[in-house]
């Protein structure tokens, strides 16, 4: 039996956001009942799992996955909570996730602790036999939200009309949207990229064409194209709210890289300022960011590179080295844990976790795992074939880039 839910569009709210922000002594979770008395809005869930202890939940997981065995294989991003985060089979980052996934043909079921994205990356990499499932329907990603697929059309459209071109333009988009962004990629001639290998795509990109409209945060994109060179003359921004984006004609057609206006929330808290406060502490800092962090952070920082990048450093980072980082609090928090012979840290004093993916309480896991157990699919993610194939082209793309 499957019991499918539609995915509701919930908004992330200030009021959400801020309800999470917290000292590090605060971060494990609390009864789920408790978490929703913030006023967020999260999936409803059956109310036997509201009032349950961390305890609870810890000793119920890992009896019903003892139960099911290896038909069930958990995938845990890391930027989730540790009460989450240690049940997983495998933790990395999205894209990692999904193709470890599609390797074990054995688990039926993969229970992807992350957010819609990366569950629907996952369906589209997977064998048709396994069924992929997000324990909150909302645990969304605000970024992928921004770039709305009806919004993202219409700039296609529009962009395509005013350069008077097909083959003048080239999306390429970030692995952190929707699939129907990927598929629009993938069926008109563009690609997807991590942030590991934007700069590669990128390059790419321009050798398929003049211009570049790159999906959905304009940081990354930013970024990426000042280390290939690409001026910020050279670029505009795309504001889906104005007319042609808030551009002229002529501003586009003299442009390489269109930027969508859109965004990372935990990434943009990091400023200046805050790396200024890490090194006037300690002067033999070394400062670490994320490149969805904005151009200013980033240009102040020693040491830019994707999640797995910032894991990789630190980890192999000399004894008594000291790292200001710039990243998901999670994250953050276990790399701290993990190398006590350095000094680790988040750079922004208010320790905000991504609320999207904190979304993914014990007790939902909990939950989706007991009814597999009872032959129940709950919040299985589907893909219409068209848009899954022609995603799939554009991360095939990707992956021929060496």
């Amino acid at each position: 039996m499957v019991i499918k839910t539609r995915r509701p569009g919930i908004p992330i709210t200030e009021i959400e956001h801020s309800a999470f922000c917290k000292s590090e002594d605060e971060l494990p979770a609390r009864p789920l009942a408790e978490e929703l008395a913030v006023n967020i809005r999260w999936q409803k869930i059956p109310d036997q799992y509201l009032g349950s202890s961390a305890e609870e939940l810890d000793e119920r997981i890992r009896r019903v996955r003892k139960h099911l065995g290896k038909s069930v294989t958990i995938l845990g991003h890391h930027y989730q909570r540790e009460e989450v985060i240690k049940h997983a089979d495998f933790q990395g980052d999205s894209f990692l996730l999904s193709q470890e996934a599609a390797s074990l043909p054995d688990a039926s079921f993969i229970v992807f602790c992350g957010v819609h994205f990366m569950a629907e990356t996952a369906c589209i990499l997977c064998a048709p036999h396994q069924k992929v499932v997000l324990p909150n329907l909302t645990a969304g990603c605000s970024m992928a939200d921004m770039a709305p697929m009806d919004e993202v059309e219409d700039a296609w459209e529009d962009l395509e009309r005013v350069l008077g071109d097909p083959g003048g333009i080239v999306p390429v988009t970030y692995m952190n949207s929707t699939a129907g962004i990927k598929a629009l990629c993938g069926r008109t001639g563009g690609a997807v990229c991590t942030s590991s290998n934007a700069a590669a795509v990128m390059k790419w990109g321009f050798q398929q064409a003049g211009r570049i409209l790159f999906l959905p945060d304009q940081h990354l994109g930013r970024n990426t194209g000042l280390t290939l060179g690409i001026s910020l003359d050279e670029m505009v921004v795309w504001n889906p709210f104005r007319r042609l984006g808030g551009n002229t004609p002529d501003q586009l057609r003299q442009a390489k890289l269109i930027l969508w206006q859109g965004h990372c929330s935990v990434h943009t808290r990091f400023m200046v300022g805050q790396i200024q406060a890490a090194r006037d502490r300690y002067s033999d800092i070394n400062v670490i960011v994320h490149p969805e962090c904005t151009m200013e952070t980033v240009q102040a920082a020693d040491l830019v590179g994707s999640t797995e990048f910032i894991r990789k450093t630190i980890n192999e980072a000399p004894p008594g080295t000291k790292w200001a980082v710039g990243t998901e609090i999670s994250l953050v928090h276990r790399l701290a844990l993990n190398n006590p012979d350095k000094v680790v840290f988040c750079l922004d004093p208010v320790t905000c976790p991504c609320s999207t993916m904190y979304r993914i309480h014990p007790a939902y896991v909990l939950w989706v795992l007991e009814g597999l157990a009872e032959g129940q699919v709950v919040n299985q993610i589907t893909l219409p074939e068209n848009i899954r194939v022609e995603a799939q082209v554009a991360l095939e793309r990707m992956l021929a880039l060496k």
